[in-house]
């Protein structure tokens, strides 16, 4: 598939998508753990299974993936004055390597093509 315009514009969504999911993820796992995680985990498997579905092939999942990866990777850096977002506990490594994991699920499942009708069956 070619990058049309409006295919681009699709990756860019998902790539803005991505980076909120990663934010919205990141202070709901740590706000209600364990329902919390699990509900961020979904979130990101959603939009994740969502771009391969919007977009029709496996990149569909990498452009979110990335927007999703860049924020986390901001959010777990500290700032001098010792401020941070990712604690070094239990939930925050479920998440970090969970949304890793899902993104990779979904980049290599991706969506399966079907053979056309007529050549599904053989002999005929």
């Amino acid at each position: 598939m070619s990058l049309t315009p409006a295919r681009a514009a699709a990756f860019l969504v998902l790539f803005v998508l991505g980076a909120l999911v990663g934010v919205a993820g990141a202070l709901l796992q740590g706000g209600w753990f364990p329902g919390g995680l699990l509900l961020a985990l979904l979130g990101t498997a959603g939009l994740f299974h969502g771009g391969v579905w919007l977009t029709g092939g496996r990149s569909g999942a990498l452009a979110p993936a990335a927007g999703w990866l860049v924020a986390v990777i901001l959010l777990t850096a500290t700032r001098p004055e010792g401020d941070f977002l990712f604690g070094a506990g239990l939930g925050s490594y479920l998440f970090l390597i969970g949304g890793m994991a899902v993104a990779v699920m979904c980049a290599t499942l991706g969506l399966s093509r079907q053979p056309p009708a007529s050549a599904a069956r053989l002999g005929k």
